[in-house]
């Protein structure tokens, strides 16, 4: 019988000790698998040459899968039609996370086989053992899903799509189908958030908003602060995750760099964490809500306008108000005060905290500042609101966590030139770079409408843009909200946790969309 020789393995450095070493088939091939804490590796077995030439040995070439990206590991059986339980044990299949290209994730399958029981099983325990040992997986999550998100879909969604890569990876879930428009704002006053390890949203960009504010109300309730003035709101108790189901889902893009829907899940799978900063809508006397970003004038009228054609079909509803608001295109005329945020010159040597530092210290020495007028938008803006109408971002300069809010300021211009403006979001052009658009890096914002007498009922009817109270629509997150006083705007660096990229892969992505 030929005697058969294993292709040497590299040298496991200290940190790498094997914890298992054995033989599986691997692609119809027999393989020394190697397990250790950090990654499981692998080399076919080659039957030894008679002229013991080492070529053949190093035609072997050993693979290799880092655990981090294994998110689930399941004793692989073979069971006839109708046999829930028990089967012939066929090996092990391990699951693991695959970087694809534009951002995307996918899941895939390697499968060890082995028909020995004891075998397997002590594999299968230390490979979850491993799995275990990753602290920022979840292993509970609270889900709300949007029925009625862009076209209906985000049922279908999360059952055919998502909930299949839950149940893979072990993850217990609560599913609540929202049935009216704060419905997930009512659970989550109510429910013990202390029993999950996230919360996950299947919808857009309101559904979205929706449960973040109510994550972060949650928090301001259980620490005893007064919900009516967040000064120095607490942090959410525990993370957010994204599912993509609505039309423009901005801050799934953001995240992601991506609308899809695999790669939301398998973040939120992997447990990686992103914090985010969030921002405070305020008027003198109540707390608005917690946001990423808004829009006052031509992007809060037409979302108003929009909202009174609930009777239309999604996109095309969106497209008529889009295109009325634009043919009766009219500036608001407002006062704005902001405080600027003036960010430090970078030292590649220092520390992230001292960076934070310095940016707030610096913002503190600044003095409010005020600008009067007509204008035909005001964007205020924490995160940089990536979409595929913007894919560099509506606010392409600022970033998820560096504690400050892109003010966007469109005065107003000729209707020629604000559709130029518009146009150039959608391309590689610089969209601020014209005479009447103005932008500011700011900590925080207030806006003052001026209130008009005398609207005529062509504007109240088409454009919604102040009733016979004079309020004003606001654009948060994809939410209409009316207000008639000054609204505040204050941004509160890192105060929720998003799953999401991780932090080193986020700054390239976010480098890549403002190298222009």
């Amino acid at each position: 019988e030929r005697r058969r020789r294993v292709a040497p393995l590299e040298a496991a450095p200290p940190a790498d000790e094997p914890l298992l070493r054995g033989i599986f088939e691997i692609g119809k091939r027999s393989c020394d698998v190697v397990l250790s804490a950090r990654r499981l590796r692998w080399s076919p077995i080659l039957p030894e040459s008679p002229t013991d030439d080492s070529s053949m040995v190093s035609q072997a070439q050993e693979e290799i899968v880092e655990m981090k990206d294994v998110f689930s590991v399941k004793l692989k059986r073979r069971r006839f039609a109708g046999q829930n339980k028990g089967g012939t044990l066929l090996g092990i299949t391990i699951f693991k996370c695959l970087n694809k290209e534009e951002n995307k994730l996918t899941d895939c399958a390697i499968h060890l086989n082995n028909l020995s029981e004891d075998h397997c099983q002590s594999w299968f325990r230390h490979l979850k053992e491993i799995l275990n040992g990753f602290q920022n997986r979840p292993k509970s999550l609270k889900v709300f899903v949007n029925p009625s998100s862009h076209k209906k879909e985000a049922i279908h969604v999360y059952y055919e799509q998502v909930a299949p890569l839950f149940k893979l990876a072990d993850i217990k879930t609560d599913v609540t189908v929202t049935q009216y428009e704060g419905h997930a704002l009512s659970v989550l006053k109510e429910c013990e958030l202390q029993a999950f390890d996230g919360v996950v949203c299947v919808g857009g960009d309101g559904s979205v908003s929706e449960v973040a504010h109510g994550l972060l109300l949650r928090a301001q309730i259980n620490a005893g602060k007064d919900t009516d003035y967040v000064s120095n709101p607490v942090r959410a108790p525990i993370p957010l995750g994204v599912i993509p189901a609505g039309t423009a889902n901005i801050l799934a893009h953001t995240l992601y760099g991506i609308k899809h829907v695999v790669t939301a899940t398998l973040h939120i799978v992997m447990g990686h964490i992103q914090a985010v900063d969030v921002c405070t809508f305020s008027t003198p006397s109540k707390l608005l809500r917690f946001g990423f970003s808004a829009m006052f004038g031509f992007g809060a009228r037409t979302l108003a306008l929009a909202e009174k054609h609930r009777w239309m079909p999604s996109s095309q509803r969106k497209d008529f108000a889009f295109i009325k608001t634009l043919a009766d295109l009219k500036p608001e005329e407002c006062e704005l005060s902001f405080l600027p945020l003036q960010i430090p010159q970078e030292d590649s040597h220092e520390s992230d905290r001292k960076k934070k530092e310095k940016i707030k210290n610096q913002g503190s020495k600044d003095q409010w500042q005020k600008i009067q007028g007509h204008f035909l938008n005001v964007s205020i803006m924490a995160i940089p609101c990536l979409c595929s109408m913007a894919p560099r971002g509506l606010a392409p300069n600022t970033r998820l966590n560096n504690g400050s809010m892109a003010l966007i300021v469109v005065q107003n211009t000729s209707r020629t030139e604000f559709i130029k403006h518009l146009k150039r979001y959608a391309s590689i052009k610089n969209q601020f770079n014209f005479p009447f658009v103005e932008t500011y890096t700011v900590q925080e914002v207030k806006v003052q409408p001026r209130l008009k007498s005398g609207l005529d009922a062509k504007e109240n009817m088409y454009l919604n843009a102040a009733s016979a109270e004079g309020n004003y629509p606001w654009n948060i997150d994809g939410d209409l909200m009316k207000e008639a006083s000054e609204v505040h705007v204050r941004v509160h660096p890192q105060l929720i946790n998003l799953y999401g990229v991780n932090t080193d892969d986020l700054e390239m992505s976010q480098a890549t969309c403002n190298c222009i």
